[in-house]
Formats: C-alpha cells, structure tokens, sequence
C-alpha cells in the first residue's frame, strides 16, 4: 500500500480520473490520493481490478471511490460528476485518461472500431465540458487530458487512436482559452510507449526503444502521473493549453 506523502500538496481538493482502475489511470489515483486528495475513479468493465484499487488504497488520508460507468455511453460521463456533485459540491481536478484501442493502419481501417477509439478517447471530455464549466473551482481549477506521442507522430497500427488524441490535443487547446479567464488551467501530458512490468513489450520493439531513449529505459505509469500531479499544484497555474512530454527524453532523437 502506498505511503501518504508528508506534505499533503492536494488536501481539501477533489479530483475525478477516468479510467482509473489500471496502468496510467491507477498510478493517478494513487499519486493524486498520496498527496491528500478525495479521489473518484471511473471504471468500465473490470470489477476485480477496481475493487483491488480501491482496497490497497484504503490508508491514503481521504477516501477513493469507484464509480462503474461505461464512458463510451452518452450519459455515463455526466452520470459519474453528477455523483461528485451530489456528495461533495464543487470539483478541483478532472483528469481525462480513458481510452480505447483497435489496432488498424490508415490504408485498411475498420471505420466501426475507429468510432469506438473515438467515442472513449475524445467524446467523453467533450460531452461533459459544459458540466466541468459549472463544477471547477474558480482560480485553482485543473484539467488534464493524458494523450501519447501518436497524436503527433506515426506509430505502425495506431492510427485509430493516435487520430483520437490528436483530437484530444485540439479540444484541450480549446477548453484551454474558454477557461483561462477563469484561471482554470487545461492541459495535456502525453507519454510513449511505457514500460507496464508486464511483459509485454515485443523483444526486438523494446531494443529499439531502448538504443533511442536518451535516458535508457521506458516510462513508467508513475511518472506519467507524476507530471499529472505536478500540474495540479497552485505553482503550475499559468500553464494553459500545453503538451509536456513525459517520455524520458525519446522525442528528441531524429
């Protein structure tokens, strides 16, 4: 079970993850709780995963609960800040990491499964801006949207959902200004491919990751939530509309 941070950076806030029983979502939810934030998480289909978040996290300062909504459902994304709302009022810290995968390539797409990346990976943050607008806290606000380097890159198979983060970026970018006069800041960490200690990183693609890599080893989850974090501090406030890069150093190598 994960330790309390000694300086509670997030106490008294209220913070939303998406997607957050596993992988990115999961490293969220701990980071954001460790540092004394009453965290919801939204899960859609494995119980046994959230449950088990849940339950490791049960010694952070304020509770984390998980809510079974199904994001790719119309209603389902209000239905989960309705829930907040109804217990707690005002909302701090939304960050949007759920996501759907289909591997395609543009020459041979699979239009329904493109719509299905789509409908969890951008739609959700978009059906409920306008209800993020009546429930984030003026001057603190935060909105953080997790997207990958396939959003501005080419990665073999990923076209499905590396065209819905592209959309993601640009609706964060829009969220960024209608917010800013508010001094709620949006913005978006992105990552590479990341090192999950799972396994499942093909042999030959971790090598060649690994030889690019400026500092000699993946990304991990955590430090992806690391950045998340970061930006809900009141010292990354005047931050808005930005994409930082969390993927050790990788994007810079031509």
């Amino acid at each position: 079970m994960p330790q309390a941070s000694r300086n509670l950076l997030l106490s008294g806030k209220t913070a939303v993850v998406t997607g957050g029983s596993r992988g990115v979502g999961r490293a969220t939810v701990t980071k954001l709780a460790a540092w004394g934030a009453r965290v919801y998480f939204s899960y859609g289909h494995s119980a046994e995963a959230a449950e088990r978040t849940v339950r490791e996290l049960s010694g952070t300062p304020e509770p984390v609960t998980a809510i079974h909504e199904d994001l790719s459902e119309v209603d389902a994304p209000r239905a989960v800040l309705d829930r907040v709302h109804a217990e707690h009022g005002a909302l701090d810290i939304f960050v949007h990491n759920v996501s759907s995968w289909h591997q395609m390539s543009a020459l041979a797409p699979k239009v329904e499964e493109f719509h299905a990346d789509f409908a969890v990976s951008t739609l959700p943050l978009l059906r409920v801006a306008e209800r993020l607008g009546e429930l984030l806290t003026d001057k603190t606000g935060r909105l953080v949207a997790v997207s990958s380097s396939g959003a501005r890159g080419v990665v073999p198979g990923y076209a499905s959902l590396g065209m819905a983060k592209a959309a993601l970026e640009s609706l964060a970018r829009y969220l960024a200004v209608e917010f800013a006069p508010r001094d709620i800041s949006v913005n978006v960490v992105s990552a590479a491919k990341l090192d999950k200690a799972d396994g499942t990183v093909p042999e030959q693609l971790l090598r060649q990751l690994l030889a690019r890599t400026p500092t000699g080893r993946l990304t991990t989850p955590e430090e992806v939530a690391d950045t998340i974090a970061l930006l809900c501090l009141p010292e990354a406030g005047w931050l808005h509309g930005q994409v930082l890069t969390v993927d050790g150093g990788l994007a810079l190598r031509a």
